[in-house]
């Protein structure tokens, strides 16, 4: 398990909520393709909302900028 998979799970484990906004966005980042990619912008924006994340605007701009929704 790579170092990010691991990072997320053990996020998860303890609800550490704003570790996965990051963590989201870091395999977001690092995805090979945008499907890929924007699976993992989606929980990171998830998560944010959730949170009133400052991040949430972003994450939201790049899924609209991927075609992932037309608001």
């Amino acid at each position: 398990m790579n170092p990010l998979d691991a990072a997320l799970l053990q996020a998860h484990q303890s609800d550490d909520r704003t570790a996965l906004v990051r963590l989201y966005t870091q395999a977001a980042d690092a995805a090979q393709d945008v499907d890929a990619s924007c699976f993992y912008l989606t929980h990171a924006y998830v998560f944010a909302l959730e949170l009133g994340h400052a991040d949430a605007p972003t994450l939201h701009a790049r899924l609209v900028a991927n075609g992932r929704d037309t608001s």
